[in-house]
């Protein structure tokens, strides 16, 4: 009895396991990060509490639920390459119509507690951004064109502004600056992970600009996208969304990208691609972090 107790409970784990691999919580928790700054950037003072919580709920919600219809849509793409292959879905673990009901029932939860918690903007943008991402990018643009990541970024750029959104019930300039920071951040970032497994984008047939342009190309795209973000990374010092601690954090950032993209292009080594992946992704976690703090300790 206790031992197919305790085999009951280990394959529950491991299905809950599986669930949230779907969701992809790491881009999940950077875009809530994102979300979170806009909210704050929003209003001089306190967040609302039942706005924020809503909102960052139901974005959340919806940013899985995206994230799990990539899963079943792409599931012949990841059996093929070595980053995905033991993804729920091409491992076996899972089943396809588990994952399109999963998909369906937290994306109708969180638009459900954002059109009647928080504001039918807000439900109606973090709507269009999923479609943007599970449907525009990921069964058209993916496999259509090699500029796939640049038309599509603006999906997954969205969370600030869904952010101010949820606490505002409006869209504002400013927010639709700190969206452009992602838009133009998404491409060097998914870039560089694209040099890095080439061989896996051009075995499952993806067009993805090292497959069709060459990697040194690729590298220039790169580093020419890095120099272009930090002159869009200034732009909340320039317009007084932030202070003196954001101009410095920003530019230190900056150099620090445009240094990886520099070596990556010039002085490369077999983990060059991988290192400037990584980079870029603490790159806009600590970006946004000086915006908050700048905000509140100096702002």
């Amino acid at each position: 009895m206790s031992k197919s107790i305790s085999a009951s409970y280990i394959v529950s784990r491991a299905q809950w396991r599986n669930y949230l691999t779907l969701t992809k919580p790491k881009v999940v928790a950077l875009m809530l990060l994102t979300a979170l700054v806009g909210m704050c950037l929003a209003v001089p003072g306190a967040l609302p509490i039942k706005e924020s919580i809503l909102g960052l709920l139901g974005i959340g919600l919806m940013a899985g639920s995206a994230a799990a219809f990539n899963h079943l849509i792409d599931q012949r793409i990841d059996a093929v390459m070595a980053r995905t292959y033991k993804r729920p879905l091409p491992s076996g673990q899972m089943k396809s119509h588990h994952v399109f009901s999963f998909a369906m029932v937290i994306g109708l939860v969180g638009f459900v507690i954002l059109y009647w918690g928080v504001n039918g903007l807000t439900a109606g943008l973090t709507f269009a951004s999923l479609l943007g991402y599970a449907v525009v990018y990921t069964m058209y643009l993916k496999r259509a064109t090699p500029q796939n990541i640049v038309i599509a970024g603006i999906a997954g750029a969205m969370p600030p502004l869904l952010g101010w959104a949820a606490v505002t019930g409006e869209m504002h300039a400013n927010g639709w600056l700190l969206v452009m920071i992602i838009f133009i951040w998404t491409p060097p970032h998914f870039w560089a992970l694209a040099i890095h497994r080439k061989e896996d984008y051009a075995k499952a047939d993806i067009p993805m600009l090292p497959v069709t342009h060459g990697v040194e190309y690729t590298k220039t795209s790169i580093l020419l996208y890095t120099i272009l973000l930090a002159i869009v990374c200034l732009l909340p010092a320039l317009v007084g969304m932030s202070g003196s601690l954001y101009w410095i954090g920003s530019t230190i950032l900056s150099l620090g990208f445009i240094g990886h993209a520099w070596k990556l292009k010039f002085n490369p080594h077999e983990k060059s691609a991988i290192e400037t992946f990584k980079f870029s992704i603490y790159h806009l976690m600590l970006l946004f972090l000086v915006l908050l703090l700048d905000h509140y300790w100096v702002g």
